[in-house]
């Protein structure tokens, strides 16, 4: 098998083809989820859960697409008449994106974000992209760094998954394994593989609302709203908290 940091990226573009409609995703457990994920990346307006459409309607002003994958969001945001910028670490899922209509996009990792890309009004994390952050220390770090290339009033629209949404015995005993080994349950660590490939691997953040909260101490964001949906996954609206007010004396 072949290391290839592009290989969700070749995924996608086969997609886009119509020479792939599954998706494999491996734990360091051992655990393998195969599922046909893969149509979601490419689904319209109308097929999308009740969560991410009210999401929708909470975006305003100059909108950054954190992991834009197929582009399917932002080019919604787009055909409303938003300024979007959507951004992914794989070239192959920003000419995927092209391709199919966004005309802002840029290949650029969450780490790498700075004031270089310019002011937003709106960040969002769709499709569970709230774990891009990995782990909390990387989360909070990353949420003060946002704070620099985002207007006063900006906020952080992002899709979460809650990992104790759940009574699968395989998730469960995933969890208390992280514990024993100092993660938070929902720290995943994984690799997407297709055909021949695999990305090397990586952890994605899982959190509950309660954890959420937590991670957002100190960093200048705090939950506003949470959408809630029929699954494990929601979506939390977060703000920027008021600015300390300047001492008269």
């Amino acid at each position: 098998m072949k290391i290839d940091k592009e290989t969700f990226g070749r995924e996608l573009w086969d997609g886009l083809h119509g020479r792939a409609d599954s998706e494999i995703v491996e734990r360091d457990d051992g655990y393998i989820d195969s599922s046909w994920a893969l149509k979601t990346y490419f689904s319209s307006y109308k097929d999308w859960p009740p969560h991410q459409k009210k999401a929708m309607k909470l975006v305003r002003g100059r909108v950054l697409d954190i992991g834009c994958g197929a582009g399917r969001h932002a080019i919604y945001l787009q055909r409303k008449g938003f300024r979007v910028t959507g951004v992914d670490q794989s070239a192959f899922v920003i000419k995927v994106a092209k391709r199919r209509g966004l005309k802002d996009g840029r290949r650029i990792a969450i780490a790498e974000l700075d004031r270089k890309a310019g002011g937003f009004d709106t960040i969002i994390m769709m499709g569970n992209n709230f774990g891009l952050f990995g782990n909390c220390r990387r989360a909070k770090s990353l949420l003060r760094r946002f704070l620099s290339f985002t207007s006063d009033k900006a906020r952080i629209v992002a899709e979460c998954v809650d990992p104790y949404a759940t009574d699968f015995p395989l998730h469960l005993a995933y969890h208390r394994r992280n514990r024993r080994r100092g993660r938070m349950g929902g720290q995943l660590r994984i690799r997407i593989r297709y055909q021949d490939r695999a990305t090397p691997w990586f952890d994605y953040l899982f959190v509950s609302r309660d954890e959420l909260r937590e991670i957002l101490r100190g960093t200048g964001w705090e939950i506003r709203r949470v959408i809630g949906s029929r699954r494990a996954a929601y979506v939390a609206v977060i703000e920027k908290t008021a600015a300390p007010r300047q001492s008269r004396r």
